[in-house]
């Protein structure tokens, strides 16, 4: 019998991995007890901005359709017995969600209808790579080429799709002088049976959990003309820009801001050699930060952004809008 766990408290900012870790396959998936009210969530998400959360392209259907399979054959109904149910109906070997009392069947009718019973009863978003073009050396380069995407934290993953490793990461700051050769050399290497984690975090100025636009600065230089924009998204070269910054700044309510963690694992199917990059987002209440006894931590991780290596990400993230409120409150 499995028990469906209190929501993982990423807010152990002391010890939350960063780099890369190696785990065991029985932790792809982590259930909390928030799973039907996120589950709810996933659904409005998806029927709202279907085009934005769900896509597949046709060389990587196979890709998905070995997922699902693996998902629900195996994975789901092994690791959540009490939650997933195998059933034999007229039709075929469904899963009998517990939890949503709806039947799931184990053959879809395909990779579309496979990724939207993912996304719909599962707590974690899935992006497909496959390697679709090549290096001058001769090495892969992955591709993004299919994903059930509710809850991108700031980004347009429907005009990511198609892209290699490189472009998708264009407006990161450092990443093509720093990052580019050792992830594509990493995307390569990773042998199937070995599942990686990391964590990431971010703050945001709002409580949505599907964020495709807003959460990032961008410049021309970087990323020529960009595509994920609402009325938060600045361009650093705009001349206007400082201007731009203070009327934002000026909206920052700490009540709305958000500690947004994302738990990341990496691993590649046996069967295709597609990687399978999956994650789950957690956003928490600046407030429960603060009680956890965090505050000064966060607080200081917020002041690094611009110190670092590459102290761009500091503009990147946004933190020149909200980071003078939110490091005030949190060393309150």
């Amino acid at each position: 019998m499995t028990t469906v766990i209190p929501p993982r408290r990423c807010l152990q900012l002391r010890t939350v991995p960063r780099a890369l870790e190696n785990i065991d396959i029985s932790n792809f998936i982590e259930m909390d007890n928030t799973y039907h009210d996120r589950m709810r969530i996933r659904r409005s998400v998806m029927d709202e901005h279907r085009e934005a959360t769900l896509q597949c392209d046709d060389v990587a259907g196979p890709a998905v359709l070995e997922f699902y399979d693996w998902m629900l054959s195996t994975y789901l109904p092994t690791r959540f017995p009490s939650i997933y149910k195998p059933v034999v109906r007229p039709s075929g070997p469904h899963l009998h969600n517990v939890v949503s009392n709806t039947n799931l069947p184990v053959r879809p009718v395909s990779p579309m209808a496979a990724l939207e019973t993912l996304g719909e009863h599962v707590d974690t978003d899935f992006l497909f790579l496959l390697p679709s073009s090549t290096a001058p050396d001769g090495s892969p380069i992955y591709h993004l080429q299919a994903f059930i995407t509710c809850f991108p934290a700031g980004f347009s993953t429907r005009e990511k799709c198609g892209n290699p490793l490189a472009a998708i990461h264009a407006p990161v700051p450092g990443y093509a002088v720093k990052l580019e050769k050792s992830m594509d050399r990493f995307f390569a290497r990773i042998e199937v049976g070995r599942m990686v984690r990391r964590s990431n975090w971010s703050i945001s100025t709002d409580d949505q959990l599907f964020s495709d636009g807003g959460n990032h600065m961008y410049g021309d230089a970087e990323q020529g003309k960009p595509i994920e924009t609402n009325n938060k998204t600045l361009d650093v070269d705009n001349p206007d820009l400082d201007r731009k910054i203070e009327e934002q700044k000026r909206d920052v309510a700490v009540d709305d801001c958000r500690l947004r963690c994302e738990r990341q694992t990496l691993h590649r199917l046996p069967k295709t050699k597609a990687l399978v990059f999956a994650f789950k987002t957690y956003l928490y209440r600046l407030e429960e930060v603060k009680e956890e006894g965090l505050g000064p931590v966060l607080a200081e991780a917020i002041e690094g952004l611009g110190k670092g290596s590459v102290p761009d990400m500091a503009f990147y993230k946004r933190g020149v809008v909200w980071g003078e409120k939110v490091i005030a409150y949190l060393n309150s």
